[in-house]
């Protein structure tokens, strides 16, 4: 398949796709969907408002076209979209596409898990903000006990699945837990990522104060632990990555807040109602879904996909760290377009 390599405003390429499959998630995690916010009487997208799966397949073959090697599927939680397995399935048989990972809170994954790996779905990002019981119940705001999750990861581990583990960190919530999260998935030999608290959106209540950086994060854990920083693998990898010296396994870090990696980003982001975003903290989409069902060629779906890139020019991070009152932007929320 013949690629054409796109490169936006400050010539990053188009290398990474990253699909909401739904906006509707179990939790209700507090800097994602806090429930003083999305209450049971919350309007969730219809369901003919979502992309169907063989619209994100022609989709995901033209990004594909334009340089996309890797796809993330994302939510809202992915695995409360039915049959979402079936989609993995029709996007491994795309040719050009190199990893198809899912990023799930990991409570349907014995439900679901072998079917999902029958399909092709080989690499798991699991969520799981603290291990003791008490403060995940507290986090994820349905009383759902991190043994269930912790039991679950274990079974995507025995039945073939590559797993890591993201732990949003928020100073005097849960920092706590990251002692205890780095013990628990350095003996299981699970790559473990701290996430920096981030202001997706404009409900979860960030606020800077509330930011443990990866710095303090670092000096924490190399107070217990021996661990050395590991090269980038590619360029465009998020994660700075560190390992533990006896053990070799690993923990990263994501420092959009302190270290932004905005001049190597080559991710593009598709809401599961179709709309193209340049940026997680983007407040406005180009609309593929009407291009698609208003009969739209193939061609003139990647001419706009390609336009959208080429003009694309995001630093949010970069320009919050420079102080440029970027902070109050309208922007959309995590739950509607994933991490």
């Amino acid at each position: 398949m013949k690629k054409d390599q796109v490169l936006d405003q400050r010539h990053r390429p188009l290398r990474d796709l990253r699909i909401s499959v739904t906006d509707r998630c179990n939790f209700r995690c507090t800097y994602c969907m806090p429930k003083e916010i999305f209450g049971d009487d919350y309007q969730f997208l219809p369901k003919d408002h979502l992309l169907t799966f063989e619209e994100i397949v022609e989709l995901t073959k033209i990004f594909v076209e334009l340089g996309v090697k890797k796809i993330k599927l994302t939510g809202g939680e992915p695995l409360l979209r039915k049959d979402v397995y079936k989609l993995i399935a029709m996007l491994s048989k795309i040719e050009g596409i190199h990893d198809i990972g899912l990023t799930t809170n990991g409570v349907y994954l014995k439900k679901y898990g072998s079917k999902l790996y029958e399909a092709g779905l080989r690499r798991l990002n699991i969520s799981l903000d603290a291990i003791d019981d008490d403060t995940f119940r507290r986090l994820n705001g349905r009383n759902i006990s991190a043994k269930t999750v912790l039991a679950n990861i274990d079974y995507a581990v025995s039945i073939g699945f590559s797993v890591k583990v993201n732990m949003v960190v928020q100073k005097g919530v849960n920092d706590h837990q990251i002692l205890p999260m780095t013990e628990y998935f350095k003996n299981k030999g699970i790559p473990l990522r701290f996430i920096e608290f981030m202001d997706v959106g404009n409900t979860n209540g960030w606020n800077m104060k509330d930011v443990l950086i990866k710095k303090d994060i670092v000096k924490m854990i190399s107070s217990v632990y021996s661990i050395e920083p590991i090269d980038e693998n590619y360029f465009g990898e998020v994660a700075k990555r560190y390992r533990h010296q006896d053990t070799g396994s690993e923990i990263g870090f994501i420092t959009s807040v302190s270290e932004p990696f905005c001049s190597s980003c080559t991710r593009a982001r598709i809401s599961s109602d179709g709309k193209l975003y340049t940026c997680l903290y983007a407040h406005e989409g180009f609309d593929l879904r009407d291009f698609i069902r208003s009969g739209k060629s193939p061609e003139e779906i990647k001419m706009a996909i390609e336009r959208v890139w080429q003009n694309r020019k995001d630093q949010y991070s970069v320009e919050r760290t420079e102080n440029k009152g970027m902070l109050n932007k309208n922007k959309i929320e995590m739950s509607y377009i994933g991490g």
